[in-house]
This record gives C-alpha cells, sequence and structure tokens, in this order.
C-alpha cells in the first residue's frame, strides 16, 4: 500500500540541468572574480578576472580556460555543474527524491574543493562535511523556516487544529485574567444578577 500512495518518479535531465548550474553560478564567480580583481593592490587590466583571479568562476561555476587547469591554486572542476548533475544522477538512478540525493551531490562537489589542496584526505574531508550539510539541511525540510506546509491539507483545517492544540482552558484564563473584558464563563449573568442584589438591591431580569 506504501508504494501505491507515494508517488511516481519522474527522471529529469542532468545534462541540461549541471548546464543552467553552471552558468547561474559561473555568473557568480564571475561577479566575485571582478570585485577580487577591482580590490587588489597591483595594477592589473581587466583581463585580471580571467588570468589572475580566474579561479573563483571555476570553483563557482565550471567556466575552466586551460589557463586555470595548470593553475596551482585553481580547481579543476566545478562546484555548481557536479554538484547538480550528480544530485540528479543520482535520484535518477534510485528513482526517488529525498536527502540522500542531495548528500552524494554535496559529497562530490565538496570533493572539488579539496583538489585544489591535492590531497586526498582533503577530498575526503570536504566532501563528507559538504555532502552531511547538504543531506542535513535537505532533511530537515531544505528550508530556513522549517518544513513546508502540507498542500493535501486544507489550510482552513490546518489552521483550526492549530488553534485547538493551542488554546488554553477557559477556567484557567478565568483563573489568571478574571471574568470581563470580553472574557465570561459559564452562569456569568446569573452570578452578575446575585451580586447586584447583594451589593445594591437592585433585582436584574433575565433577559
Amino acid at each position: 500500500m506504501a508504494s501505491e500512495d507515494r508517488p511516481t518518479y519522474q527522471p529529469k535531465d542532468a545534462i541540461s540541468a549541471a548546464a543552467r548550474s553552471t552558468m547561474i553560478l559561473g555568473g557568480a564567480g564571475l561577479f566575485l572574480s571582478a570585485v577580487q580583481n577591482t580590490l587588489t593592490r597591483q595594477n592589473v587590466t581587466g583581463w585580471g578576472v580571467i588570468t589572475r583571479t580566474g579561479g573563483t568562476i571555476g570553483l563557482f561555476g565550471g567556466v575552466i580556460s586551460p589557463w586555470m587547469l595548470g593553475h596551482a591554486d585553481s580547481p579543476t572542476a566545478a562546484i555548481g555543474g557536479t554538484f547538480e548533475f550528480t544530485r540528479i544522477a543520482a535520484a535518477n538512478l534510485r528513482r526517488k527524491e529525498d536527502a540522500y540525493n542531495q548528500a552524494i551531490g554535496g559529497f562530490f562537489a565538496g570533493g572539488i574543493v579539496g583538489f585544489r589542496l591535492r590531497s586526498f584526505p582533503a577530498v575526503l574531508g570536504f566532501g563528507a562535511a559538504l555532502a552531511t550539510l547538504q543531506g542535513v539541511f535537505d532533511y530537515t525540510g531544505a528550508k530556513l523556516t522549517g518544513f513546508a506546509p502540507d498542500t493535501s491539507v486544507d489550510e482552513y483545517e490546518r489552521k483550526e487544529q492549530l488553534r485547538r492544540n493551542r488554546r488554553r482552558p477557559i477556567e484557567e484564563t478565568l483563573q489568571e485574567l478574571g471574568e470581563g473584558r470580553g472574557i465570561y464563563g459559564p452562569g456569568y449573568q446569573q452570578r452578575r444578577r446575585e451580586r447586584l442584589k447583594q451589593r445594591y438591591g437592585i433585582d436584574v431580569q433575565a433577559s
């Protein structure tokens, strides 16, 4: 029954998604590279965005030139494209979308950062760190605000359920605040008539 209720996974195009991610993060890397090139103390030309700080572009998006491949301080692959391609490829192979795909993509993308240190422990360390971060983030809802509301539940019913769960008993409210100001307990009118008659001798008839 559980397999029947689970929605069928639709395979996705990993190559196009990786290319799109590479373009977006490559643009972000180009912007950061331009900022780094502008803030340098040496007198450099506009080509310094590629020849001097181009490693930032390769790190974020994968716009890798032959100069970047041979540069000692630059990565040899792209974090953005690698993560997106590996994540979707894992989802297509496993035929499900869950936090494990994020962790797999994070491991390969984190390993890219470790490549620049040219150390196998660094590759494993950065890969494990980013895999844990991505997996936990996706498992906890992939949002900083927590899990998204269940779209299968009516919004009015969901809010009514929240009100019922958080509503305090009227007895507790009356004990702390007392009656009045729109807060009245059962039998309030009868008790009011008795108080008026006792204090002022006025007999108020029930309406």
